[in-house]
């Protein structure tokens, strides 16, 4: 994994062989960012994706075993009990051009990856919501609407 830190933004690079989200929170957690969205695109094999059941409140999960293009790559990162959290969602595409989609757990890099990190002001946490059984974004608003 290589990184270069920018005035606003850190830009991260994962390399062949790489565990995607294990070396995203290495990078964000080297920078010392608590809170932060992140766009990228690049490769990912050995991917496994999971769409949330929100009435069972679970995750059902598939494994993609090939190697599948990253079409869309998005996600934050916040703090969860004090640690950090990677949470990303991603579309993927084989070579047939079919697009798979869902939250990412894990997946490799057989090539590359590119991501660009866009840090916070400010760490932003996320805790437990009984109602759906997801850790949610603790946020201090007090609810206005914006207009």
């Amino acid at each position: 994994m290589k990184s270069q830190k920018f005035d606003k933004y850190l830009v991260v690079r994962l390399e062949k062989g790489e565990e995607i989200i294990s070396a995203l929170t290495q990078a964000v957690s080297k920078a010392k960012i608590q809170g932060a969205f992140f766009y990228g695109l690049g490769v990912g094999q050995n991917i496994e994706l999971g769409y949330f059941d929100a009435h069972a409140q679970k995750y059902i999960k598939k494994e993609f075993n090939d190697e599948y293009e990253f079409t869309s790559f998005s996600g934050n990162v916040s703090m969860v009990n004090g640690e950090l959290s990677i949470h990303c969602h991603v579309t993927i595409t084989d070579n047939h051009f079919n697009a798979y989609g869902g939250h990412l757990f894990h997946g490799t890099v057989p090539a590359t990856l590119e991501i660009i990190v866009f840090p916070f002001t400010e760490p932003i946490t996320r805790k437990k919501d009984d109602a759906t059984g997801l850790n949610l974004l603790k946020l201090e608003g007090n609810g206005d609407k914006l207009h």
